[in-house]
């Protein structure tokens, strides 16, 4: 069997593989699948011999007497003898498919980041931490709460640590406390998980050397590239481990997987690596973000499990590279025929699941889902909170001047664990130990500023531990002094007042978060007609291209999480979720500001509406059309109302200073530092039950004690009604509704007496006066809506736009490769770069301005990441939907539902219809709340059978949801009980707000809403927009655009290089 032998003309071209038995077992047993597949198929053409050096051998015997080969397969596993195999290539010098002297450098992540910088291909920006001995501490390394720094390089949370030992597979992400902080470990897959989530871990390792590299967003998507050779390369697509940590797995209990199309940058990548490593056979990861490409580990020898195109091409590249190297002479053109072909089981099929619309009636056989735009309200929340006082001690004048530069005129915000901490401790010691008693000659103001201190004290100390989503404080200086410098020379400004402002609360609560989730996995079973719980299926194989952006608000954020996690099937703590998968964009969800002068005119007239006791009809309000008139919706005897809302305010406030005296009288017993009792919000991100043990122990429900219970209902009490003045305030209204329709849903254990009463009286008020403050009237409504949300009305063109154009680029791309079926073989080699150029070129000379494709993306980030249909087990490859979702807040919802029902009022579009129908905007009158998980929806479907240049190819459809819109007083049914008894309440189902049968073109939705929203064109230039605490990227632009697919022609030659 030696290289030596003599035979005839032609001996067949021997194939030593000198690898551990567990990656191939030899003889008559069974090979392990992959390696066996291919080595069978080399087998089968007839020309090699393969021998099985096996473990004995490669562990026991010297190499001068291991077998002799023309060509060796030899690579590094555990155990494996890499310096014995060296030398025996060293010694007899066969053809090596990877040689070994590199494979030394894949044991080592520092060497593995030289090398590929050295070739130049692209990888994460990074940092070396090199420790001599364990907990080395080192003065270029620097720790802070939120960043590390090393040699001045800064990474900000998240960032992710590697150990610089390549076979150590314990690799950790570390969050940032504006998401909620802790820290994901992922490691090699154990079972069904390949990470978990801890918390509590927000201090990095000291134990050794590691690197650290910038966090990249890629969406949840990993891809991984094997190579064979530097001319192939084969691409897969998995969920990221980053994301939940449970490993998707089909039937036979294999990873899901599916193959991607690499970009021409990705090929020449993938060329790069196998030429840099020395390795032929090589397998590595690819991190798409932000439209670019980036290594960040390189693994060696890897094949592709269970794919028999896969095993095909690689037998045939491998045996083209052994004749190549052994017999050059030999024709290296592969047979008509592979040998093999006759005995290939067959792939069994992974059929999609098929069912209705599941939503809304039915829709043509020859329509196709392209676009799914929501826009949703968050879920639950704790009552929105505020606490102001003007203080005057040095601790905290000191403590501004800390965090503001020292800038004596300059306002300082505190919002990160340091910070609050310090204001905590300072807090801490200037609250009084002891209340004055009856008889004390303490002035009202002192008493007062005490309370307040003692409530900001336990605002602060709420929680645990800061988590720094759920709370900011402001200090603001009011008033200043010139003191002398410290050194004598001159003055200087120093604060002797400030005005400290603590906003807190409007946390998502457990029902909040059970709420989105529970929203989320009703979308991917009703949202997608014809995919089913498909939808997972669609998103893995980038044939769904998604993004979901959030608002600023902690809320806001959780709710998009939460709903995440229950669309795409996720596990486990919400926190990597966020991270990974949501982008914030403040300027498009976030704030009033554009419309405050219109809104404060709003409730100037609601005020007067409901104090004078008249109603003024406008001429242009009849009783067929009731939403016409001024206040419509109040109720007739609103101001017979405010008195009792009054009296029942003060009722329940009563009850809750007593319990809140109770719980003071426990607290001064004992230690300031204690916290009684302890309620840890990092754990509770993730919850979605209700906390039994505080229920039982008759305390309020989540984090709040009695004594923020106390200041919650105490500030509406005084906010509601000045008694000097005898004047209400309309605007306490929503917040007097708020609070009592949480304490119904989360306190009813509390038994508060005359709570049910006071939520009908707020109820009355608030379902006339919430709608009233987005606009008086129907154009009014209209007027603050556009101006609410201009932002992001013009963002939901965009999208639309977008979608209509690569459909249309995919349907003129299906119609020439019809025509170009009669080509022969040599044609069909071009046509992919011919078809992948086409939709570049057709954007190029649109006339529509493309400043930006999506707000966040210009031109360099607008890759196509495509599934490969060759390898895919697919049905429908050319199946896209383009997802976007917008989690934002109550006044959004308002702003986009008022200009979708009442944009034809606007001058510009008079005589058109509404886009909502009657019957809808009846209904719409009727409702007289969006509340928690409200949204609307608009989907767009394309009919495929019309001519390309026909207004009713694409057809929109809008619905709408109420959201969690239930009295909690109501328990209809014991669907509805058993929720309560959860604190929850279900959220309405969607409602139509066009007739059936109704077709409304995109060329009419275009036309209704331009009129009102941001263009193209005005939308500012990509740049890097803030993303958690401004540390990585909002556009999380990787949910890639898969939209460009399309089933190739049967005989397209394309090898997946």
């Amino acid at each position: 069997m030696g290289g030596g032998e003599e035979g005839r003309r032609y001996k067949k071209i021997t194939i030593g593989v000198c690898v551990m038995e567990k990656k191939v077992k030899c003889g008559s047993e069974v090979f392990s699948a992959t390696m066996g597949q291919i080595l069978d198929r080399l087998k089968a053409f007839g020309e090699f011999e393969i021998i099985h050096f096996g473990d004995k051998v490669i562990l026991e015997e010297p190499i001068e007497r291991w077998p002799i080969c023309d060509c060796l397969i030899a690579f590094y596993s555990s155990g494996y003898p890499l310096d014995k195999a060296d030398a025996y290539a060293a010694l007899r010098k066969p053809f090596l498919v990877n040689e070994l002297d590199p494979q030394h450098l894949l044991h080592d992540r520092r060497k593995v980041y030289e090398r590929l910088e050295m070739y130049g291909i692209s990888v994460p920006r990074y940092a070396l931490v090199n420790r001599e001995v364990p907990y080395q501490e080192l003065d270029y390394f620097i720790e802070e709460e939120d960043y590390v720094e090393v040699h001045g390089n800064r990474f900000w949370k998240p960032f992710v640590e590697k150990p610089v030992d390549g076979d150590n597979h314990s690799i950790m992400i570390y969050y940032p406390s504006s998401a909620g902080g802790g820290m994901k470990e992922l490691f090699r897959k154990v079972g069904n998980r390949s990470s978990e989530f801890h918390p509590d871990v927000r201090r990095v390792r000291r134990e050794g050397s590691y690197i650290y590299e910038e966090f990249m967003p890629t969406g949840g998507t990993d891809v991984k590239v094997y190579t064979v050779g530097p001319e192939y390369a084969h691409a897969e697509a998995r969920k990221s481990p980053v994301v939940d940590g449970v490993v998707m797995r089909n039937p036979d209990g294999k990873e899901i997987r599916y193959p991607v199309l690499l970009t021409p940058n990705e090929k020449q990548m993938a060329r790069d690596v196998c030429i840099a490593f020395r390795q032929a056979v090589c397998g590595f990861d690819l991190l798409r973000s932000d439209g670019h490409s980036y290594v960040c580990d390189v693994n060696g020898w890897s094949f592709v499990k269970n794919s028999h195109k896969y095993y095909d091409d690689a037998a045939c590249v491998m045996r083209k590279m052994f004749l190549d190297a052994k017999a050059p002479h030999l024709s290296s053109v592969i047979p008509p025929i592979l040998p093999w072909k006759l005995n290939e089981p067959v792939q069994p099929s992974e059929g999609l699941t098929r069912q209705g619309s599941g939503i809304i009636g039915t829709f043509g056989q020859s329509e196709e889902l392209r676009c799914v735009i929501v826009v949703i309200r968050h879920g639950d929340r704790t009552p929105k909170q505020k606490v102001k006082l003007k203080v005057t001690e040095e601790k905290l004048l000191n403590l501004m001047l800390k965090y503001n530069g020292g800038r004596p005129r300059s306002e300082t915000k505190l919002k990160s664990a340091v910070q609050l901490q310090d204001l905590l401790d300072a807090t801490r010691m200037l609250v009084p130990r002891s209340r004055p008693g009856r008889g004390s000659d303490s002035e009202a103001e002192d008493l007062e500023h005490a309370e307040k201190l003692r409530q900001v004290k336990a605002v602060l100390e709420e929680g645990g531990h800061f988590s720094g989503i759920y709370r900011k404080v402001q200090l603001k200086p009011l008033k200043w002094v010139k003191v002398p410098k410290s050194n004598g020379e001159g003055e200087e400004e120093r604060p002797i007042e400030a005005l400290m402002v603590l906003k807190y609360g409007g946390v998502l609560t457990h029902a909040g978060r059970k709420q989105a989730e529970e929203l989320g996995r009703y979308f991917r079973n009703n949202m997608y007609p014809g995919e089913g719980t498909g939808l997972l299926r669609l998103h893995s194989t980038y044939r769904h291209d998604l993004k979901i952006y959030s608002s600023d608000e902690g809320r806001v954020q959780m709710s998009a999480a939460a709903f995440a996690k229950g669309l795409l099937d996720l596990e486990g703590q919400l926190t990597p979720i966020l991270v990974s998968l949501v982008s914030k964009d403040s300027s498009m969800l976030d704030g009033l500001e554009n419309a405050s002068i219109e809104m404060e005119e709003a409730k100037a007239r609601l005020n007067e509406i409901i104090t004078s006791g008249a109603r003024t009809i406008q001429s242009s309000g009849t009783s067929e059309y009731p939403w016409m008139t001024d206040g419509a919706g109040l109720p007739s005897n609103a101001s017979e109302l405010l008195p009792k809302l009054v009296t029942l305010t003060k009722k329940v406030t009563e009850q809750v200073r007593l319990l809140a005296k109770d719980e003071d009288e426990t607290l001064t017993e004992t230690s300031p530092y204690d916290v009684i009792p302890p309620y840890d919000q990092a754990k509770a991100l993730g919850k979605t039950n209700i906390d039994i043990d505080r229920i039982a122990a008759g305390l309020p429900c989540g984090s709040e004690g009695f004594l923020l219970m106390y200041a919650r209902w105490r500030k509406l009490e005084r906010d509601l009604y000045n008694e000097r003045k005898e004047r209400f305030d309309i605007t306490q209204i929503p917040d007097v509704y708020d609070s009592c329709k949480y304490d119904l849903l989360h306190n009813a254990h509390l038994n508060l007496e005359g709570l049910d009463e006071l939520f009908k009286v707020a109820q009355l008020l608030a379902d006339g006066v919430i709608p009233n403050e987005y606009g008086i009237n129907p154009k009014q409504k209209l007027k603050i809506g556009s101006k609410i949300a201009r932002r992001l009305l013009g963002k939901i063109l965009i999208d639309l736009r977008n979608t209509c154009e690569e459909a249309l680029d995919v349907a003129e791309l299906k119609s020439n490769q019809d025509k170009c079926s009669a080509k022969t073989e040599t044609d069909d080699k071009d046509f992919l770069p011919k078809l992948s150029t086409k939709n570049d070129d057709t954007r190029r000379s649109s006339t529509t301005s493309e400043v930006s494709m999506d707000q966040d993306d210009d031109e360099e980030k607008e890759t196509k990441y495509r599934l490969d249909p060759k390898y895919a087990n697919v049905r429908t490859p050319e199946r896209h939907v383009r997802t976007r979702l917008y989690f934002t807040s109550e006044s959004h919802i308002h702003s986009l539902m008022n200009v979708l029902r009442y944009c034809n009022l606007d001058e510009s579009l008079q005589g058109e219809a509404s886009l909502v129908c009657q019957t809808a905007l009846e209904r719409l009158y009727k409702t007289k709340e969006l509340d928690y998980m409200s949204y609307i929806v608009i989907r767009m479907f394309e009919n495929t059978e019309v001519a390309l240049e026909d207004p009713t190819r694409f057809r929109i459809e809008l619905t709408f949801s109420r959201g969690a819109d239930l009295s909690p007083l109501e328990m209809k049914d014991s669907k509805a009980a058993s929720l309560h008894q959860e604190h929850t309440l279900p959220i309405m189902g969607p409602e139509r707000l066009q007739e059936v049968g109704s077709c409304l073109t995109l060329e009419k939705m275009q036309k209704m809403i331009r009129p009102f929203a941001m263009p193209a064109e005005d939308f500012p230039p990509s740049s890097t927009p803030a993303g958690f605490s401004g540390y990585f990227s909002k556009s999380a632009s990787v949910l890639e655009r898969l939209v460009n697919l399309w089933p190739f022609h049967k005989n397209a030659h394309t090898n997946g290089k």
